[in-house]
């Protein structure tokens, strides 16, 4: 098929590689304009941009598809379709009908659950034991659009890096089975039951909480590892939990209950394993404690 792929994070990527490796035509790629990076906030290419320029492939970065030069250039291109994938930028009627087959989307939840930007954490955060990839045909809504094929998986303990890495394979391989043969992937309505909506992670979510049970503490810790981190704050410095297990014991929530830094929830404990300083990498809690003591009766904040 001739296509355009239009995407942006590294989520993204997979889907590029299978379609290339798979002969599809890939005309032009899509994904948003880069951005300031690291300390030096020196622009940066997406994930995806940097992914299509090794491939040599032609990348288009417009702040928006709405104006309408980017709605012609885009209808000039001739599509029998658009795939997208975490591109990030709304998709306007125009854009959306211009190709022969219209625009299909990898999604990330199993729909209509997690309509929205941050089906992931969202998932992990509400203690779903399943969550899958979708191929949809785009429509005007968000995420409403009808369904052509699912992959359905168990998220278990992983993280949200882990699952996302996951799901980002899984929707590669199920876009070029569904472009194979669209006709035996008809587009079935959602289910009006069962809607939910991922909104984006506000950064106030990733403070810690430890008045909830420690199973939701655990799950904080997973749905914000690896990025932006779920911290709590001590002695005026944020220390990041990328890891904790669940262990047995009890207190008041928010103390630290021995020294080797079991935290007391609102239900049960947590015992941290991998934790980051700020500005340091990250790092075995043991090791932590060796050069940092958080002794036991503090309160963690």
């Amino acid at each position: 098929m001739r296509l355009a792929f239009m995407g942006t994070p590294e989520f993204a990527v997979p889907a590029l590689d299978a379609l290339v490796a798979a002969g599809h035509d890939v005309v032009a790629v899509y994904s948003q304009p880069p951005r300031p990076a690291n300390r030096g906030k020196k622009l940066t290419p997406s994930a995806v941009q940097h992914r299509a320029e090794e491939l040599g492939l032609q990348v288009l970065t417009p702040l928006s598809l709405r104006q309408g030069d980017a709605a012609a250039e885009f209808a000039a291109l001739d599509l029998d379709a658009a795939i997208v994938a975490a591109y990030g930028l709304i998709l306007p009627k125009s854009i959306l009908e211009a190709p022969k087959h219209g625009c299909l989307n990898i999604h990330g939840s199993l729909l209509p659950r997690w309509r929205g930007a941050a089906p992931v954490q969202r998932a992990i955060l509400a203690g779903d034991t399943t969550t899958g990839v979708m191929v949809m045909q785009m429509e005007a809504g968000l995420d409403t659009g009808p369904v052509r094929a699912t992959t359905e998986i168990e998220i278990g303990h992983k993280t949200t890096g882990m699952l996302t890495s996951e799901l980002a394979e899984l929707g590669a391989e199920l876009m070029v089975r569904v472009l194979s043969d669209l006709d035996a992937f008809p587009a079935l309505k959602q289910p009006e039951d069962g809607v939910t909506y991922a909104a984006k992670i506000d950064k106030a979510e990733t403070k810690l909480d430890f008045s909830l049970p420690a199973e939701a503490v655990q799950r904080q810790i997973r749905a914000f590892n690896p990025a932006p981190g779920a911290w709590f704050e001590f002695e005026s410095e944020r220390y990041r939990l990328l890891a904790a297990d669940i262990v047995a014991g009890n207190g008041k929530a928010g103390t630290v209950l021995d020294d080797h830094l079991t935290i007391a929830c609102g239900v049960g404990t947590i015992r941290p394993t991998l934790i980051q300083r700020a500005g340091k990498p990250a790092m075995p809690t043991a090791d932590l404690l060796r050069g940092k003591a958080l002794p036991a009766g503090t309160i963690l904040l």
